[in-house]
């Protein structure tokens, strides 16, 4: 919990050492202190306990010269609280002592000393509760005996005395119980191995105040804490557990109440520059009055509190926000507790003011603005009778808010007398001829597990903590102005991790009165289809959001990095998921589809409509002249080349693809060897009409017949090879498109196509090179003129076919193929036919065998 007044009276300390060595080498041998110290409060009983509070939390501020004695610390500035614990202490021992159950026969008694919130002081205190204050002579040869004055210790209340007081205790192994010390460093037991505490320590605290800001959403927030051993600590834990859960910081600053007030100025106004809308304040209650009075100057409201359990249920703190900055703080509390009987024995101070008890006089004057001693004429202060009705007083002495607290005090107590009454063997008596030895109790109490008369239980981990639980409270304020501490939760260490927190969070009022949770993110979330990167030098909850690249997604927010789609995937528009890619074919359904599948079908009705004049005119000149079996073989071929273009389109298959590579090169072998057949019959046939030359009879019909089955089994023997090695199969092409997969035919064996493809070329070159020889043969009609136009438009479309696939994406290279299936079929179909239609059809007067041998009419 909090942490007292830094130590400036350190070099008075040190003083005093020096001074009391000195004296002691001169006196003779005797173990004295140089100042004894007076407890407060005290009691004879057949036990003492010790405790140790700051009734004064302040001390009048002296200039040491150092060359006389420092004079002792002037107290001031009562602080009602610790008349509070204190009370709860006398309680807790006037409940034992009237006990018949818990160490009966044994009375409990009390000293309490008042440490003015003062570190050298507190250990001086220690040191008096140790020792004593009697002087005890010894020889030279002796040790300086002195037996143990008190069982256990009740205090400190703050962490740094803590610290400072443990590790004196620690050496004696003396039990030190606090109430409200938090800091996790004093579960060190190799450190502070005596100490126990009431309260649950920091170390879950700042865990649960970090999960508390992750609930809620906010990665973006400020620290404020106390400058002592428990803000610092706390605040390291915090920051360490936040870093992790991907909470940053904007800034950590700490002070103390004593700093000077342009620190807590620049403090307030680090705050108000800053882009966090919520501040985690690890603050002791007394430092947070003092930073409360300067967010009041400067009106500084609209951010969200959170708070640690030392000021958050603290009614005090609450009355002094008049300006309502702390309207809906949230933050851990000790869960609510009720002693019964306790509120009217604390209000009941009237025998220890009778008793002329000087501390109790000092409290009664302070509180009643009155004096016990005759005051004078000019005092305006009147005459304390120590009757006062404390009902009508309302102060932070009798707020009773701090119950959780004084229970943690009377549960301390408790735990010793449980100790005690195990090692005394109680029952109806108990043997207090018991030897009692620091270690020995100190064990009991770490042993020990009872309930309270409430029905709390208390016992202490290997740490000597208790189980850490806490409410979580949120400030709602009402009409009247004033604030509820309204329980919106609770958080229990014992439970799994995933359960610990548990908040109802309809109920939670925030700044402003607001029922929406605050935004506090220094970037706001990075939706799916994005993801997170750092903005240079920032923290890490400071970032852009960038879209994932195409082919990647991310379905998450925030994320750190977007994920690949797999192969057959692809990003959809928003890239927050993987939509199956659109697989692309050329099909019989798209525009250029249908365009392509007309022209071959219009190709196949052209061939079948030359195939059928052809045919009615089979035994004219024209047809019988240019070998008719050889141009009905042709028009054949040709309706196929038309037809095995239409294999081509639609989804790949395995028939598909082995299919229409080999029909299309046998189909257009055939072709181009009915072609050169009929260029060999021009050119033979002219041969023959030559004086000595009978070459048509080694190329009459049969063998005609011959070349064409041979040249055509060449390629069927070629495609046999390709299919039976490496044939053509169906695959999906990832590589072209990256948002498509292109369903294409891939060659198996590249060898194999491109050899399909070389033989036709070198057959159509070879047609074309014999029908240009015989171009201007001297024939009336000489049909080797058209077969060279139709070659010649051959090899330019399957030369421009080469480039053109080689380079064409996807579907358009099968595109390309057809179309140059189609090019060259319609060259042959309209250079070899149209002009013979064009003669039977439009000039049947030339179809006739005299023209057919130049010997037109005169």
């Amino acid at each position: 919990m909090i942490s007292t007044q830094r130590w400036p009276e350190q070099s008075c300390v040190l003083l005093q050492l020096l001074l009391w060595v000195s004296f002691a080498q001169t006196q003779e041998p005797i173990c004295r202190q140089l100042d004894t110290e007076i407890p407060q409060l005290s009691k004879d009983g057949d036990i003492l306990l010790g405790g140790s509070f700051y009734f004064h939390s302040s001390w009048k501020s002296r200039e040491n010269n150092f060359t006389q004695k420092p004079l002792p610390l002037e107290c001031i500035s009562l602080n009602f609280r610790e008349f509070q614990f204190a009370q709860a202490m006398l309680f807790a021992i006037e409940e034992i002592n009237n006990s018949t159950d818990l160490l009966p026969g044994i009375s409990l008694g009390y000293k309490i000393y008042d440490t003015c919130g003062s570190v050298s002081r507190s250990i001086k205190v220690a040191l008096a509760l140790n020792n004593g204050n009697e002087n005890m002579s010894f020889t030279s040869e002796g040790e300086c005996p002195r037996p143990v004055q008190v069982p256990a210790i009740m205090g400190e209340t703050s962490s740094s005395p803590s610290t400072a007081v443990a590790t004196v205790f620690g050496a004696f192994h003396i039990p030190m119980i606090s109430h409200f010390a938090t800091c996790a460093c004093l579960s060190d037991k190799t450190k502070y191995p005596s100490f126990l505490r009431t309260v649950p320590s920091d170390y879950y605290q700042s865990r649960a105040l970090a999960h508390l800001v992750k609930h809620f959403g906010w990665t973006w927030v400020g620290a404020v804490r106390t400058n002592d051993d428990y803000g610092n600590n706390g605040m390291a834990t915090f920051t360490e557990i936040a870093e992790q859960l991907g909470i940053c910081l904007e800034y950590s600053i700490s002070f103390f109440r004593t700093d000077p007030t342009e620190k807590i100025k620049k403090i307030t106004k680090t705050i108000k520059d800053s882009t966090a809308k919520v501040v985690v304040a690890f603050l002791s209650h007394r430092d947070m009055e003092v930073l409360i009075h300067e967010l009041s100057n400067q009106n500084l409201t609209g951010y969200q509190w959170v708070g640690s359990e030392s000021w958050i249920f603290d009614s005090q703190i609450a009355a002094m926000d008049k300006t309502h900055i702390l309207d809906g703080a949230i933050g851990l509390s000790i869960p609510k507790a009720h002693v019964s009987g306790l509120r009217e024995f604390m209000l009941d101070v009237k025998p220890l003011i009778l008793s002329n008890n000087k501390l109790f006089r000092e409290f009664w004057e302070t509180l009643f603005r009155c004096k016990f001693k005759q005051a004078k004429e000019s005092e305006t202060l009147k005459k304390c009778t120590g009757y006062e009705d404390l009902r009508g007083v309302e102060n932070s002495f009798t707020d009773m808010s701090l119950m959780p607290i004084f229970n943690n005090v009377y549960k301390g107590v408790y735990a010793v007398a449980h100790a005690l009454h195990n090692i005394f063997g109680c029952s109806k008596t108990c043997n207090n001829s018991a030897q009692l030895d620091p270690y020995m109790i100190l064990k009991h109490i770490q042993k020990i597990n009872f309930k309270t008369k409430e029905g709390d239980e208390v016992y202490f981990n290997e740490d000597g903590d208790p189980p850490a639980k806490y409410e979580i409270i949120n400030w709602q304020p009402k009409e009247n102005g004033m604030v509820d501490f309204v329980t919106v939760g609770l958080y229990d260490a014992s439970f799994p991790a995933a359960k610990q927190l548990n908040l109802q969070n309809k109920s939670i009022i925030w700044t402003h009165r607001s029922t929406e949770v605050p935004v506090s993110v220094c970037s706001v979330k990075c939706p799916p289809g994005t993801r997170k990167v750092l903005q240079k030098g920032k923290p890490v909850c400071c970032y852009d959001c960038i879209r994932c690249a195409k082919g990647e997604m991310s379905n998450i927010t925030d994320a750190v990095s977007c994920v690949k789609c797999p192969p057959e995937s692809w990003s959809n528009v928003r890239g927050d998921a993987c939509v199956q890619k659109e697989a692309e074919f050329l099909s019989f359904e798209e525009i250029m589809g249908i365009l392509l599948t007309s022209a071959a079908l219009l190709g196949t009705c052209l061939t079948a409509a030359v195939a059928l004049i052809f045919f009615r005119h089979r035994k004219t000149p024209l047809v019988r002249a240019n070998n008719s079996e050889l141009s009905f073989l042709l028009l054949f071929s040709l309706t196929l080349c038309f037809l095995c273009s239409l294999t081509f389109i639609g989804q790949p298959s395995e028939w598909s693809c082995m299919l229409r590579h080999t029909a299309f090169g046998i189909t257009f072998v055939l072709c181009i060897s009915c072609v050169l057949g009929k260029t060999m019959v021009v050119l033979m046939a002219f041969k023959a009409t030559l004086p000595g030359k009978n070459i048509m009879k080694w190329f009459g019909p049969t063998q005609q017949r011959l070349s064409v089955l041979g040249f055509t089994l060449v390629q069927v023997i070629i495609c046999i090879l390709w299919l039976t090695i490496s044939p053509p199969f169906p695959t999906k092409n990832f590589k072209e498109f990256k948002d498509k997969i292109i369903l294409e035919c891939s060659l198996g064996s590249a060898v194999g196509f491109w050899s399909v493809l070389g033989y036709i070329g070198l057959l159509a070159l070879l047609c074309f090179m014999l029908a240009f020889l015989a171009r201007k043969l001297p024939d009336n009609f000489n049909e080797a003129k058209f077969i060279t136009f139709s070659m010649l438009i051959f090899c330019v479309v399957w030369i421009a076919f080469i480039p053109a696939y080689v380079s064409s994406p996807g579907k358009f290279s099968v595109a390309v193929e057809i179309f140059a299936i189609l090019a060259s079929s319609f060259g042959m179909l309209f250079c070899i036919f149209i002009p013979k239609c064009y003669i039977m059809l439009i000039k049947p007067e030339k179809n006739t065998k005299r023209n057919m041998m130049g010997k037109g009419a005169p």
